[in-house]
């Protein structure tokens, strides 16, 4: 590898897919592409290995996707100059597509008769068909409620135009037009990159260009190894809870990840089947980089130089058991697999904290709900489906400073202006505000919980929010820093008919209802005790912080003025110190829960589901779960088994003996 020309084709490559997800957002028609920036586009080789990727625009989570499967599908041998593939099949992709809303194209760049680069490109569509507008509901069961489904197929061969194709895509639609508008915004995009790399090739030879390819990928993967390699070698695990959408229903998550020399292994075995509701995320046979995106994550931020390509994945090799929520099997939902993968986020950095020994960071606020109105278009009276915007919890504060106010740390989606919001929609934006004393004390503080509210000026408005979480479950906090704070929603707050409508799935607003949708908050990080001074001063004046709170949870004195006595402040204080503080603070719930279902026996339960037939895993694994529950006794072996035989023969109407998945006589916790 020649480090000059790899520098060079780096930049070269970067401006490439820079200048084409540029051209994506400019010409895109909704405004989930256009402003929130739900797409992307990026340059793969021939083979199917992404080598450049954008990051100054678009979605950041895709480094890396698998086009391999998709391309085979195919058949490379059927590709010819002038081709655009389409699909939004999840499983036809074996996870190219993460749900169905996704309409992805890939583009195939010849240099003289020969294949030398796939184009990538994608649009979260605002609507596909199905049940609801928008084509997404957290309760929808199967992926044919959530509209249209088409595998692999060309959309252009040899430059024609396939109408029939085109049609299928616009008559499952409630906005065809608008539909159509952003999958020509991504062929603009694709033949920019596609016009780009042949004047590279002009100007350098196909073969060094071909070189180049590789040998940014190979250059970035030997930066994520040097980064690896610093951490300790060594097992680490950790385990959270998802909150499915009817009350009640639960997924379990549990990573173990094994870092050794240069590489990670992430295990995701002991995570429970996928649910009956849209939280399923499909992820293929290889490492994906929905899932490893934590680890993707602290990567570039211990070394911000290194290339966002495929080459970060060859050093992380990460597995999830097909038909669990993470690897999920047909005819899964998934619409919200955003939530899912925020969950497994989570998992690993549990796991980090414990890998790294100054820790890492809190666990964020833990959703990113996304807002779509279904009303008349207060400009022509014409049905419309709308995004309205997403609502992010407060992030989780890290080892070295605060969280972010209102935004987590993984969310990369922009906020729909409000002049858009009240122009496009019967929607009148009532508040958009930070909520005081919602940061949580640390020595590091989460960010502060994000509020907003809306009232509907139409007859009526059908409302959906997609990815709501951390209703249940708080955020954990770390080295004594405090839990997270819960999110909320209620119609018509303040007034006698205020009501609590938790996390929405569909949600009919009638005139003049106002929805107030309030975030969940990350975890604090650190003792509350070590907390400067100073910037608990500035937390007081800016409003964002009482003085009252500041007493109970950080020990401040104040003097009769209200000025911050530090003399007093730093007695208190050495008063109140602890002794020891625990790695990680969690909620009551999961304290609860964790006392009845220790992580042996809940990941036993979950191995367990994935040998009886897929159709009755989920409500196999909810039923024995809450019986548990109900006796309030901790789990151990014997009963797990017991219960899992009789909740069977409840299901199924036959019995089945117990046996170890694994052939062993015996099944020990």
């Amino acid at each position: 590898m020649d480090a000059v020309r790899t520098a060079i084709m780096n930049n070269r490559f970067n401006a490439i897919v820079e200048e084409a997800s540029a051209a994506v957002y400019r010409t895109a028609h909704t405004t989930f592409v256009k402003i929130v920036q739900d797409y992307q586009c990026a340059i793969a080789t021939a083979e199917g290995e992404m080598f450049a990727y954008p990051m100054m625009s678009g979605v950041n989570v895709f480094v890396g996707s698998p086009l391999r499967p998709t391309l085979d599908a195919v058949g490379r041998e059927n590709l010819k100059p002038g081709d655009i593939i389409i699909t939004n099949d999840p499983f036809g992709t074996d996870g190219l597509v993460t749900h169905l809303m996704d309409v992805t194209l890939l583009y195939p760049m010849f240099r003289e008769g020969k294949l030398i680069a796939v184009g990538w490109a994608f649009v979260h569509a605002s609507d596909i068909g199905g049940a609801v507008p928008g084509s997404i509901s957290p309760a929808f069961t199967e992926v044919f409620q959530e509209g249209l489904r088409v595998r692999p197929v060309k959309l252009y061969e040899g430059g024609v135009l396939n109408e029939p194709i085109k049609l299928i895509f616009q008559d499952n639609s409630r906005i065809p037009t608008e539909l159509w508008g952003d999958i020509q915004a991504m062929i603009s995009g694709l033949k920019s990159m596609d016009r780009r790399i042949n004047e590279l090739c002009e100007r350098y030879g196909r073969d060094s260009v071909e070189e180049g390819m590789q040998d940014v990928i190979n250059y970035a993967e030997a930066k994520a190894r040097a980064v690896i390699k610093k951490i300790p070698d060594g097992v680490y695990s950790f385990s959270d809870y998802l909150e499915g959408i009817h009350d009640g229903q639960l997924a379990f998550f549990y990573a173990t990840i094994t870092v050794k020399d240069s590489e990670i292994e992430v295990d995701f075995t002991g995570t429970d089947p996928q649910l009956a509701a849209a939280y399923n995320l499909v992820t293929g046979a290889g490492t994906h980089p929905y899932l490893i995106q934590c680890l993707y994550a602290y990567i570039l931020t211990v070394d911000p130089m290194t290339p966002r390509n495929f080459g970060i994945l060859r050093a992380i090799n990460s597995h999830a058991p097909r038909g669990t929520v993470l690897n999920a099997i047909y005819p899964a939902a998934g619409g919200s697999r955003a939530a899912s993968a925020t969950r497994a986020y989570d998992a690993i950095l549990g796991c980090l904290n414990q890998a790294l020994p100054e820790g890492l960071a809190a666990a964020g606020g833990g959703m990113s709900g996304v807002i779509v109105v279904a009303a008349p278009d207060p400009r022509t009276g014409r049905d419309r489906v709308s995004v309205v915007g997403t609502i992010d919890g407060g992030g989780g504060a890290r080892r070295s400073c605060d969280g972010l106010d209102g935004s987590e740390v993984r969310a990369s989606q922009r906020s729909v202006p409000v002049e858009i919001i009240e122009i496009e929609t019967v929607l009148v934006m009532r508040a958009i505000r930070l909520i005081p004393d919602s940061r949580r004390a640390g020595r590091y503080v989460s960010g502060a919980a994000l509020e907003v509210e809306m009232e509907n000026t139409a007859h009526r408005a059908l409302i959906t929010v997609r990815n709501l979480n951390r209703f249940v479950f708080a955020p954990w906090g770390v080295k004594g820093g405090e839990i997270g704070l819960l999110g909320k929603a209620v119609v018509n707050p303040e007034t006698p008919a205020e009501r609590s409508v938790g996390k929405i799935a569909v949600l009919e607003l009638g005139h003049g209802d106002i929805l107030r949708i309030t975030s969940s908050t990350g975890g604090a990080f650190g003792d509350p005790l070590e907390r400067d001074v100073a910037s608990l001063a500035r937390e007081i004046e800016n409003g964002m912080l009482s003085p009252k709170r500041a007493a109970e949870v950080y020990a401040l004195v104040f003097e009769r003025n209200g000025h911050i006595d530090e003399a007093g402040t730093a007695e208190k204080r050495r008063e109140r110190a602890k002794l020891k503080l625990a790695d990680f603070h969690f909620c009551a719930e999961r304290e609860r829960q964790d006392q009845i279902w220790p992580s042996a026996a809940r990941r036993e339960l979950a191995s367990l589901a994935l040998t009886f037939e897929q159709r009755i895993r989920s409500q196999l694994v909810g039923n024995v779960h809450h019986r548990m529950l109900a006796e309030g006794n901790p789990v151990d072996a014997a009963k797990l088994h017991q219960a899992v035989d009789e909740e069977y023969a409840s299901l199924s109407g036959t019995e089945r003996q117990f046996s170890d998945p694994m052939g062993a006589q015996e099944c020990s916790l």
